[in-house]
């Protein structure tokens, strides 16, 4: 019996420390995996990943993340929404592929779409804040693609990689959702890049 939130590629499921943990350590100590994320340059131990798991495998309260797996059960990455603010409504997403062998195949894209789906339709919730490094283009066409819009910069917000990088802002509410799934076909995977 399938479980969690499906889309055309992927599905959204429950975390299980069993299937997903050991990957979310490799990935998040894999420098080309951590090229565009704010996390990844000191090394992550399985014990700080395990304690993060813990965290977010609580009841629903300002947390919810999703491990993203193929239809047919291969572990992918993870996707989720932190700072959930009940009273407004808002939360801020973030996604991430670890399996370098599925980037550029619009699953990063069907995982933000399903997981959008999800935040309006189940959780109802009215806004989606998310940010991007500048550079990180495929995330930055990803997001845009499933109605994020830029809202602002912040210059020179990060130190990755040797150099300082600003911040682009994204939000997202019900109707540039809509407008962006009426305006592209489903995800396939043949579509643009994606991560």
């Amino acid at each position: 019996m399938a479980r969690g939130w499906e889309g055309d590629l992927v599905r959204l499921v429950p975390l299980d420390k069993e299937k997903h943990l050991q990957n979310a350590v490799e990935w998040m100590n894999d420098p080309e995996v951590t090229e565009w994320l704010e996390r990844g340059d000191f090394p992550m131990t399985h014990l700080e990943e395990e304690a993060f798991f813990d965290r977010v495998m609580q009841p629903a309260t300002t947390d919810v993340v999703f491990a993203i797996e193929t239809l047919e059960g291969v572990h992918l990455g993870f996707s989720g929404t932190h700072g959930i603010d009940w009273r407004h409504r808002v939360g801020t997403t973030g996604s991430f592929i670890g399996r370098k062998d599925f980037w550029g195949k619009r699953y990063g894209s069907d995982a933000v779409r399903v997981r959008t789906r999800y935040l309006f339709e189940v959780l109802g919730l009215r806004l989606l804040l998310a940010a991007v490094m500048a550079g990180n283009e495929r995330s930055l066409r990803m997001l845009t693609g499933s109605g994020y819009r830029e809202v602002g910069r912040i210059p020179g917000r990060w130190w990755k990689r040797g150099e300082y990088r600003d911040e682009i802002l994204l939000a997202a509410d019900r109707t540039s959702w809509t407008e962006a799934i009426e305006k592209e076909p489903a995800a396939g995977p043949t579509g643009g890049p994606s991560r």
